[in-house]
């Protein structure tokens, strides 16, 4: 994929702290028009990335370029063009949601006067806030002060969008107004850029992700190819664990034996690289005396896929 082509290029991006790397010689690659996942266990360097990516901390060492410029060197130019949600929204918590997003447009150089409380009005309206526009912020929800700050990212029109765990805090119709947002957005051409360690919310959102682990990119790439589409498994329950290995093995599949249950022992064969019929395995098993109780062939899951890459397990809920 060329340069043109990428709204985010990062290339060796470093950032230490003392001996400590928290983000270590990463190249990522966030296409145009993409909904992009950026994921990670807490503390893998997610929130790190996008500072250096918006020009609040610099890079040790490395480069980044986003929508086509260098960084920080050109934020003047770059962020106009960014909205950005990062580590959650800080507003004055004595004015209200309407008159907090007025003083931060305000502070916008490029937003224009005449059409302020319109815009306002309109982002309140797309993160479903109009009802509590004049409300004061200290009596909103942590859910709430969420959508506000998504609502002054939207302020004005934007290339990109970086958002930080955009559904923290929020509940289960919040979360899906969050998606609905997100998925319009991106039917606009904006690109979006979002840091998750919800699973759930990446497979129903992204068209691509990245995988951070201990401050190192681990994989990126289409959610496709990040679930390694083409390798499937087969499950076989079996009260003859090792005849059924042995044959598994003799068909090209990578055999992984789970601790067996009170009668019999599910077996796990990831497929090879030769397509292999499940009708063949399931035949050469019986052919070769193995007592089958159960069989079925599932696609690897994205929970799968990370807890390989990242050694942890990852928040599943909604």
């Amino acid at each position: 994929m060329t340069a043109a082509e990428l709204a985010i290029e990062t290339r060796g991006l470093t950032k230490r702290f003392g001996g400590y790397a928290a983000v270590n010689d990463i190249d990522l690659s966030v296409p145009h028009g993409s909904v992009f996942g950026f994921l990670g266990p807490n503390g893998s360097g997610k929130t790190t990335t996008i500072r250096m990516l918006l020009g609040l901390a610099s890079p040790t060492s490395g480069e980044v370029r986003v929508l086509g410029a260098a960084m920080p060197r050109d934020n003047a130019s770059v962020l106009p063009r960014v909205g950005a949600l990062v580590e959650g929204p800080g507003f004055y918590p004595y004015l209200s949601g309407a008159d907090n997003l007025r003083r931060l447009d305000s502070a916008d150089l490029y937003a224009p006067s005449r059409t302020r409380s319109a815009r306002v009005a309109d982002a309140l309206e797309r993160v479903g806030l109009s009802a509590a526009a004049g409300k004061k912020v200290k009596a909103y929800s942590l859910g709430m002060k969420q959508r506000l700050g998504i609502a002054n990212a939207l302020l004005t029109p934007r290339e990109l969008l970086i958002l930080d765990e955009p559904t923290n805090g929020l509940d289960p119709q919040g979360t899906r107004e969050v998606r609905s947002l997100v998925r319009s957005l991106a039917s606009q051409g904006t690109t979006i850029f979002v840091s998750s360690h919800l699973l759930a919310e990446i497979e129903q959102i992204c068209t691509h992700a990245a995988v951070m682990s201990v401050g190192s990119l681990v994989a990126q790439g289409t959610l496709d190819q990040l679930r390694d589409v083409g390798r499937p498994r087969a499950r076989v329950q079996t009260p003859d664990p090792q005849l059924a290995t042995g044959v598994l093995e003799k068909l090209g599949m990578t055999v992984q034996q789970l601790p067996p249950d009170s009668v019999d022992t599910t077996v796990v064969a990831i497929f090879g690289d030769k397509p292999v019929e499940p009708d063949t395995v399931v035949a050469a098993l019986v052919k070769a005396k193995v007592r089958v109780r159960g069989f079925a062939v599932e696609s690897p899951s994205l929970e799968d896929r990370f807890v390989s890459l990242t050694g942890e397990g990852f928040n599943v809920d909604h």
